[in-house]
């Protein structure tokens, strides 16, 4: 898939963000990781999903126009069609989400956040505070993983509020700004429950772009 993360961000917009994520972590002793991936998944079905109904219907009002109901000339005309259309689905991404549940996204999503959260370390962090703030661009998902030792004290419900933040900014095409808020926002949650330490440090990068 075309990779989107590589240009949601600009140079100077990932620094700002990197920024406002060591700013947040002065005032608490939780990681957080602002991470962009481009896809969570490929949804191959959908291409073929997609590229069959829009074959057939292609086919379907070509045979009307045409007035002509032989089966040869059906076939004939589906079967390459269904090659153009599935390269079609496959590529304009639009055209592609029409084929995508929305259990299916969000179940991609959850599933690839947590991929993440494991294969980046946060699960490694000291306290058992680290945030994940997970943003799939195809899906137009958000979706915010704490470690055990943030999820025990802050609700699941309380990162909603994160969610709609950047979800709202990236509507606005102000993403990093929106990102930059999140982030701040994140903080002041944890530096009320998990206050900075004497001895702490900056375990985990501050931002992830997934290229």
């Amino acid at each position: 898939m075309k990779n989107l993360a590589a240009v949601f961000l600009t140079d100077d917009e990932q620094k700002l963000i990197e920024h406002a994520v060591r700013e947040a972590e002065k005032k608490t002793s939780g990681e957080i990781v602002p991470m962009v991936v481009s896809s969570s998944y490929h949804y191959p079905v959908s291409n073929v999903i997609g590229g069959l109904a829009l074959s057939l219907l292609i086919s379907i009002i070509v045979s009307l126009v045409l007035k002509n109901d032989s089966m040869w000339m059906f076939l004939g005309i589906v079967m390459p069609l269904f090659l153009v259309m599935h390269e079609c689905v496959k590529r304009i991404y639009p055209l592609k989400r029409l084929f995508i549940s929305d259990r299916e996204i969000n179940e991609e999503v959850e599933e690839a956040a947590l991929k993440n959260f494991y294969l980046s370390g946060l699960y490694r962090t000291r306290d058992e505070t680290g945030v994940l703030i997970f943003i799939s661009l195809f899906e137009r998902r958000v979706h915010v993983l704490a470690d055990r030792g943030i999820h025990s004290v802050v609700k699941q419900n309380t990162w909603d509020e994160i969610v709609a933040i950047i979800i709202d900014g990236i509507r606005k095409k102000d993403q990093a700004a929106a990102i930059v808020r999140a982030v701040t926002r994140v903080g002041e949650i944890l530096g009320g429950n998990f206050p900075v330490k004497p001895d702490d440090t900056d375990e985990l990068k501050n931002l992830i772009i997934d290229r």
